[in-house]
């Protein structure tokens, strides 16, 4: 049973859904935030810490059932030097600040379940990607590679399960959210070319999952997080317009694209890029998902009423 599962960086919409699924199964959660001011709820303790430097948030680790890391700066922002070294400093001091912590326990957690991404095999084309596919090239993947090389040079006796998370579906947060907004108000047609391939895993699916990485003692390295029916971008929006009642909408070509990313100050590379992740471990190993199909997970998302 999960009796006390630590998640650092866990005030967002995938923390919030995994801390509400831990408190239902009857365990609690201490977030480790870096807002000050959060309000703690039924089964939620928040506690301050900066993801930088050993602090009194550390106390918390003693005797912990796991921790959970989904510390990192959101990367839907403009890649500006300085933002990218906060986005790979928010990433790489979490896991050695976390790793000093652990280190330091008389009765340390026996897990660090770690987010990580699938961005890391970059712009793969329609190469199919499982655990052992080569790195990419480019920003996101050499943030990748220096966030994974944080964790493998852990010195903490904890096992280590590394989850490279894929596009997250949820109704109520995350990129998915405001592309329902933008396909509500008919802009949700295909993006570019259309061919650049989207991973994506439901919310429930991942909870469940990172769950199964804290109770189940085999489960050790890298994991792709992701569902078995990854789409091509056109078919993925199709989908999505489906799913929302909406009719056909007019394509959005990639200069558009980068006009409209400088406008909303975050990158291109985020909506004109793709890889084609499959979850080959989790296969082999049994997982079970609830929400294998893109069609059928989005219309559990967005019920007809």
């Amino acid at each position: 049973m999960q009796k006390h599962v630590i998640l650092a960086g866990g005030s967002g919409f995938l923390g919030c859904h995994l801390a509400a699924a831990i408190v239902a199964a009857g365990g609690r959660v201490t977030v480790l935030s870096r807002r000050p001011g959060q309000a703690d709820r039924a089964g939620v303790t928040t506690v301050i810490w900066d993801g930088r430097s050993v602090g009194p948030w550390a106390t918390c680790l003693e005797g912990a059932t796991a921790v959970v890391n989904l510390t990192g700066k959101n990367v839907d922002c403009r890649y500006t030097a300085s933002a990218l070294a906060e986005i790979d400093a928010s990433r790489v001091d979490s896991v050695r600040v976390l790793d000093a912590a652990l280190g330091a326990c008389r009765q340390p957690p026996p897990v660090l379940v770690q987010a990580a991404s699938t961005a890391i095999y970059g712009d793969a084309g329609d190469h199919p990607c499982a655990e052992d596919a080569l790195a990419g090239e480019g920003i996101p993947p050499t943030t990748c590679v220096r966030w994974e090389a944080a964790v493998a040079a852990m010195r903490a006796p904890v096992r280590r399960v590394v989850l490279r998370i894929s596009f997250a579906l949820a109704a109520d947060g995350g990129a998915l959210d405001r592309m329902a907004r933008l396909t509500r108000g008919c802009l949700g047609g295909t993006i570019g070319s259309g061919r650049q391939w989207i991973s994506w895993i439901h919310v429930d699916d991942l909870v469940r999952l990172i769950q199964r990485a804290i109770a189940d003692p085999t489960m050790v390295g890298v994991y792709n997080a992701t569902a078995p029916d990854p789409r091509p971008n056109a078919d993925f929006m199709r989908a999505l317009r489906r799913a929302l009642g909406r009719p056909w909408a007019p394509p959005t070509p990639a200069f558009a694209v980068r006009v409209g990313c400088w406008l909303m100050r975050t990158e291109p590379v985020l909506a004109l890029t793709g890889r084609r992740a499959i979850p080959q471990r989790l296969l082999a190993e049994g997982f079970a998902f609830a929400h294998p199909d893109l069609d059928l997970a989005l219309a559990a998302l967005y019920p007809r009423r």
